[in-house]
């Protein structure tokens, strides 16, 4: 094109570009031009492949126990069986690391979970914490990550606790 007597080659970028830190949802393909708080310049994340897990893998909570009343700080001890504990970024066969849901369900698990005060992570390979909830009534589900976040096919996940602070 030539603007004022200059020849302007424009070049659009063809590579898409993600995000992928620690937790964070993946970003779809950015459209060149396009501003990067607009709708339309992000498009639905690509389905990312998944890490199997072993046939009898699971998670459960060794304290507390269903229906119990604690007062804060809260100490929550994670267990698990068929696999190990590692930490986030460390790929190996039949293994992972924790995230608690505090207060919600599971996510999409063909994404990275959630990095938000109702997913917390333990990418460090820690099996227990203590946290300080507000009174009243809260549910607890362990969900197992794999080196990227990304729950295993099939997801290794507890079932739902609940517990009372008072």
């Amino acid at each position: 094109m030539n603007i004022n007597g200059l020849t302007v080659i424009a070049v659009a970028l063809a590579a898409p570009w993600s995000v992928t830190a620690c937790g964070k949802q993946p970003v779809g393909d950015f459209e060149p031009g396009a501003v990067a708080d607009e709708p339309a310049a992000v498009a639905a994340p690509a389905t990312l492949a998944r890490t199997p897990s072993p046939a009898g893998a699971r998670v459960f909570f060794i304290t507390p126990a269903d229906g119990a009343t604690l007062t804060n700080p809260v100490r929550i001890e994670f267990g698990i069986d068929g696999m190990d504990i590692v930490k986030a970024g460390s790929n190996q066969p039949d293994s992972g690391h924790h995230h608690l849901l505090l207060d919600t369900g599971l996510p999409d698990v063909s994404l990275p979970i959630p990095a938000d005060d109702r997913h917390r992570h333990f990418g460090d390979g820690s099996s227990s914490t203590e946290l300080t909830l507000e009174p009243g009534e809260h549910t607890l589900r362990l969900l197992l990550g794999d080196y990227r976040h990304i729950p295993h096919d099939p997801p290794v996940a507890s079932d739902s606790i609940t517990i009372r602070v008072e």
